[in-house]
């Protein structure tokens, strides 16, 4: 039985009387962080340096700070409501700041994009590892403690405990379980937040699973949020494209971001508003173009039979999706079942013909023992009021024979056992999580048996088929791993965790995973998702390149590529093909020059052109195509709500076209601002000024900042 602590400081005097001073803690990436554990040992390591302190982890979160007063006007309301209550990790200011004493050192194998790029210690410490072979490196870096937040539930009368948002590399406790039989001192430890939503499947654990349970009222602390960001034309269109190759029945994977949410708003549209969508894909000339592969690989019409999801994250967007109707595909955790579930023999509404047919398959026949009995009661195939004894099913004085040899028997046995419809399916598979407050709110507010159609476990199972391929194959028909990348070559290279130059920019994190599986599942497909274009000041560059120093995800293993202008279907195809494919989908401004290129090494013939139909991939184009639609109310900025005021969206928008006015054309802006500063300001930048406590400006600095909101706004035509 674990040890039970109320109080953290001697807790962490326990880890370390049992681990010694050099101390390498694993943590999970995200939300599962023990605030108080850790802030409490890297304290100690800053005023022992006997210490050596390790921490192991990726994605370490923090809210958003401020660079000037204006900013702090702007974000210091946001972070109080977004983030009241929420701590801090003590370790990254010093890290941020390159004050991480000598003795403590920060690992991550994946971070926030971008967020490291010039942070020094964790640009030198990153440590490039597939999600799967995470555990396997931190236990080859010689983890001895792991801590974590979970949640708490009494089931059954016994206490018990779920890894919540990080089921993810849940094996780890195993690996060290094995460590300790050597006699290497380690430390499991679980610390109590009743703010996490107790989650099913692998994620939960008895007591003995830990060394140390840490819990008080102090220690409970609200989950940090990550708000949506705004969509813009770019991501919606690459959005509608993926939806268009969703297969109905299949099985999705998609990740965070706003990517993400298109991909979901997508497929909203495609099975709510299928008229609408219908029209979009006829006027965007999507159908012209990609018609063909949409109707062999996705669809275009309503998601009748529904999606499961395999995703290493639980994406707040599959909620939605479930909402909807769209998730809503059940697996089993048995081959046998899945198998006559995929081909449609089992359905919802179970029959004796249905029953029957499952019976004569293994394990099940030709003598059925009570561990296939308990396999068919769990999933509802037989009653719950049946018990299993000596090879025969038994309800009170009646009873049955599990001896199928005879068809007879089986055929009883299928009419007068049989459930009246499948039980304990699950709609997705998950290994972490992280969201907003909303939807923290709509797991917690699930009964249990609806949050458990929702089972996290380690991305060991959830990312890869190794272990039980055949189960796994059969739960993932049609499945569709969608990815994001920032990079891509004519060739098919795709760039997505660095730069030329070693730069990380986030991680590898699960997508190599993803990818593989996809070319391993005999009906999946990998779609990987493109920008075409990025802005760098008042330069526009494109993502699509002739070569690039950094590849994350190797040419032979190229598939579906989308940008904003298409769909690009590259598998098997001969390089001179797959340059022409790509060329399709590049950004017009840049088609020419790649193509220049391409000739010049030899890669495609000197008289190749690029087609008409394909010379007009224009952000303008798009703006007219969506135009329309917006509208009508489609294609809004946040599809699915945002936790910003109308102001805060208002002010943050014109603020950023402000800076980029101001890093285009500095001089014409500076101008523009110099007039503003002689004129009245309109009553319409009241509320707005109101929001930033600029309305009444004391000083000379507040009425020059609130000259620059006025001009802002103003300039973005909100007022």
């Amino acid at each position: 039985m674990p040890l039970m602590y109320t109080d953290v400081a001697i807790c962490v005097d326990d880890i370390i009387r049992r681990v010694g001073k050099t101390i390498v803690l694993g943590m999970p990436l995200a939300l599962g962080k023990s605030y108080p554990i850790v802030n409490e040992l890297y304290r100690r390591a800053k005023e022992d340096p006997t210490i050596t302190l390790t921490l192991a982890s990726a994605l370490a979160l923090e809210k958003p700070g401020w660079s000037s007063d204006l900013e702090r006007r702007m974000m210091e309301p946001i972070v109080h409501r977004i983030w009241e209550g929420v701590p801090d990790l003590d370790y990254m200011d010093d890290l941020r700041n390159n004050a991480l004493p000598t003795n403590v050192t920060v690992r991550e194998f994946f971070c926030k994009a971008g967020g490291y790029i010039h942070v020094p210690h964790a640009q030198q410490e990153y440590v490039s590892s597939n999600y799967t072979h995470v555990v396997r490196d931190m236990i080859g870096g010689g983890i001895n403690v792991y801590c974590h937040s979970v949640a708490k539930k009494k089931i059954n009368g016994e206490y018990v405990y779920s890894d919540s948002c990080n089921a993810d590399i849940g094996d780890l406790v195993d690996r060290m379980a094995e460590m300790e039989a050597k006699g290497i001192p380690v430390v499991h430890v679980g610390h109590v937040n009743k703010y996490l939503p107790f989650m099913f499947g692998d994620a939960v654990n008895k007591k003995d699973r830990y060394h140390m349970i840490l819990e008080a009222e102090t220690y409970h602390s609200p989950l940090f949020s990550v708000p949506k960001s705004a969509l813009s034309n770019q991501d919606h269109m690459i959005g509608l494209y993926v939806s268009s190759l969703i297969k109905d029945g299949g099985t999705l994977q998609i990740g965070i971001g706003n990517l993400g949410d298109a991909i979901a708003n997508g497929l909203a549209m495609r099975h709510m508003q299928n008229d609408e969508y219908k029209r979009f894909l006829h006027d965007s000339v999507m159908d012209d173009h990609f018609g063909d592969l949409i109707r062999t690989i996705g669809g275009r019409d309503p998601l009748a039979k529904g999606l499961y999801g395999a995703t290493e994250m639980l994406v707040e967007v599959f909620i939605t999706l479930y909402k909807q109707g769209i998730i809503k595909r059940k697996v089993y955790d048995n081959a046998t079942i899945q198998k006559h579930v995929n081909s449609g023999m089992l359905s919802g509404t179970l029959t004796a013909d249905s029953v029957e047919s499952l019976l004569k398959e293994d394990p099940f026949s030709p003598v059925m023992t009570e561990s296939g009995f308990d396999i068919l009661q769990k999933y509802g195939i037989f009653r719950g009021d049946l018990s299993y004894k000596d090879y025969r099913i038994i309800n009170g004085t009646a009873s049955w024979t599990t001896d199928f040899r005879q068809p007879e028997n089986r055929r009883v046995v299928a009419e007068q056992c049989r459930g009246d419809r499948l039980k304990n399916g699950v709609l997705l598979h998950g290994g972490f999580f992280i969201g907003s407050n909303e939807f923290y709110n709509e797991l917690r507010d699930m009964d249990d048996d609806e949050r458990s159609q929702f089972e996290m476990t380690g991305v060991g199972k959830v990312n890869q088929l190794y272990g039980d391929e055949v189960l796994r194959t059969l739960q993932r028909k049609d499945a569709r791993f969608v990815n994001a990348g920032m990079i891509l070559s004519i060739l098919g290279n795709v760039c997505s965790d660095g730069l030329e130059n070693g730069t990380v920019i986030s991680g590898v994190g699960g997508q190599y995973n993803f990818v593989s599986m996809a070319h391993a599942l005999p009906d999946a497909r990998l779609i990987m998702m493109i920008r075409s274009t990025r802005q760098k000041g008042a330069q526009t560059l494109s993502n699509v390149v002739f070569n690039y120093g950094h590849t994350t995800i190797p040419r032979h293993l190229r598939d579906i590529v989308v940008t904003e202008y298409g769909i690009a279907d590259l598998m098997g195809k001969s390089d001179k093909d797959v340059i022409a494919s790509i060329l399709n989908i590049t950004d017009s401004r840049f088609q020419s020059d790649l193509l220049a290129k391409a000739k010049k090494a030899g890669k495609i013939p000197m008289t190749y052109e690029i087609p008409a139909l394909f010379r007009n991939n224009t952000p303008e184009r798009i703006g007219e195509i969506i135009a329309p639609f917006r509208k009508e109310g489609f294609f809004k900025p946040f599809p699915f709500g945002t936790e910003f005021t109308d102001q805060e969206l208002v002010i943050g928008k014109a603020l950023k076209t402000f800076k980029a006015s101001l890093s285009q054309n500095k001089l014409s802006t500076i101008k523009g601002l110099l007039k503003e500063l002689g004129r009245k300001s309109p009553q319409s930048a009241t509320p707005y000024l109101e929001r930033l406590d600029l309305d009444v400006p004391t000083s000379i600095k507040e009425k020059m900042m609130r000259k620059v909101v006025v001009f802002a706004l103003q300039s973005s035509g909100a007022i």
